[in-house]
């Protein structure tokens, strides 16, 4: 990664306030995936969704979001990652003031919509200049990814933590109208703070953009449908085809083409494959905790909105401390393959325990604290290995390209995995005849966080038969990293 410090050098006395700016930027990006969970119930009545259309408030956000994140790093490389970045949080803040002041359903889908492609080109030019920034320096590079996981994993909780909290005292508009002044700020603050980024020759593959981006649309789509329309369904079966079909045409594209979108030699680059796949894994298993555990304790246990986002707060900040504090000195010690699976382990082991420990009559301190930060370190673990492992090899030219496969490998595995594991709760609770509501829908709530838990422990297999260990030779700058 030395030749990639070479445009921005890592002696820059900006950088840790341009990383402050970018994990602002992280935690925004993960957040609007989860802050309007608490929302939709308001969302719905004030908007007149009905139950089956209001599933899109999030996922519209989500297909957008993880199809276009490719594009949003080769535009990154082509463009620069600074410019690509303020243009991502121009079009996230004008696309949460049209979110926030939405007077019908189909202006509230399309503002999620271009908030995910907004976010699309603000996540992969900002990983990139964070490799750039500290990429000459493992100590500091280790330090820097501490801080960019706790800022996603800290989105992703206390989003909605932060949703409940503005639902309850303000109101729904407000969880999309919080981007607009953090995004001016960001927008003001970024010509100062970051440096210009990289800019490499090309052209932009327009053909396997629009294969790729459509594919994974379509297979979303299918996958977030299916509990409505049903699995054998021709509509479901369909879509989840085209989008396969034309998942292999992109790829035969991307074989011929001079100037493909995704150059599949990338994929040679050690652990660059194997990392990609363990965020799929890890965010299959991470995703559908923080979401079905918000679920038990307000629709099982009768947590108020508030209370149910105090109750992820323990998480979120053990993960802070431990990702920007711990974790770096334990990959230095073990190594990043011992840390990974070991943190995909505990994760599994998380969801196993909510999965035969979480009764209708129970409470916080016994059912809930104890797995969840069994979870959360589980969590603190895995995430930095993962994203270094998804990211290394790549040459300097290519690090928008891997940092926005790293993000669409973790987008589209929460997306997907999320889909799956609700359909397997509604399914679940369907079938309980006879039994009392809360409990039905609590075992359907414990067979999610079964399979989720089987996801972890699948991806811990996977990462130890191939993530490679480094050398003897290289082992000391991994480990230092």
């Amino acid at each position: 990664m030395k030749s990639q410090t070479q445009s921005l050098p890592q002696a820059d006395p900006k950088r840790w306030m341009a990383l402050a700016l970018l994990c602002l930027a992280n935690f925004m990006v993960i957040m609007d995936t989860s802050i309007i969970g608490v929302a939709l119930p308001a969302i719905k009545e004030a908007l007149g969704y009905t139950q089956a259309s209001l599933q899109w408030v999030f996922n519209a956000y989500v297909i957008f979001f993880g199809g276009l994140l490719l594009l949003g790093g080769r535009l990154s490389d082509l463009f620069g990652q600074r410019r690509i970045f303020m243009w991502g949080f121009s079009i996230l803040t004008l696309a949460s003031l049209l979110a926030g002041l939405a007077w019908n359903e189909e202006a509230l889908n399309v503002g999620r919509a271009l908030q995910g492609f907004g976010s699309a080109l603000i996540a992969p030019s900002a990983l990139t200049i964070v490799m750039m920034l500290f990429g000459g320096n493992p100590k500091e590079l280790g330090k820097a990814l501490g801080f960019w996981g706790a800022s996603a994993a800290a989105g992703g909780s206390a989003g909605v933590f932060l949703g409940g909290v503005i639902t309850e005292w303000l109101s729904w508009q407000w969880t999309f109208l919080i981007n607009v002044p953090v995004g001016i700020i960001a927008l003001l603050l970024s010509p100062g703070i970051l440096a210009k980024g990289m800019r490499r020759k090309g052209s932009i593959d327009v053909i396997g953009s629009i294969f790729v981006t459509a594919a994974l649309v379509l297979v979303v789509y299918g996958i977030v449908t299916a509990e409505h329309n049903g699995w054998g369904a021709p509509s479901t079966l369909w879509t989840l085809i085209s989008g396969i079909v034309l998942f292999i045409l992109f790829l035969i594209v991307q074989a011929t083409k001079k100037e493909p979108l995704v150059p599949l030699k990338i994929f040679k680059a050690p652990n660059l494959a194997a990392g990609n796949i363990a965020l799929i894994m890890l965010a299959g298993g991470w995703i559908p905790l923080w979401y079905f555990l918000n679920l038990y304790m307000q629709q099982v246990l009768k947590f108020s909105a508030f209370a149910g986002g105090v109750g992820l707060l323990p998480m979120t900040i053990l993960i802070a401390i431990f990702m920007i504090l711990i974790t770096g000195k334990l990959i230095g010690k073990f190594g990043i393959k011992a840390n990974l699976v070991i943190g995909l382990i505990a994760l599994g082991t998380s969801m196993l325990l909510f999965a035969g420990d979480t009764p209708v009559d129970g409470n916080f301190i016994a059912n809930v604290l104890p797995a969840s930060l069994l979870g959360a370190l589980g969590m603190s673990l895995a995430y930095i290995p993962a994203t270094m492992s998804a990211m290394s090899g790549a040459r300097p030219e290519e690090a928008g390209l891997a940092s926005g496969l790293a993000n669409t490998s973790y987008q589209i595995g929460s997306a997907i995995s999320l889909a799956i594991m609700v359909a397997i709760a509604g399914s679940t609770t369907a079938s309980q005849t006879g039994v009392d509501p809360v409990a039905a829908l609590n075992e359907g709530f414990q067979q999610a966080f079964l399979w989720s838990g089987i996801v972890a422990f699948a991806g811990a297999v996977l990462v130890f038969l191939f993530i490679r260990s480094p050398k003897q030779g290289e082992a000391s700058n991994t480990a230092a990293m």
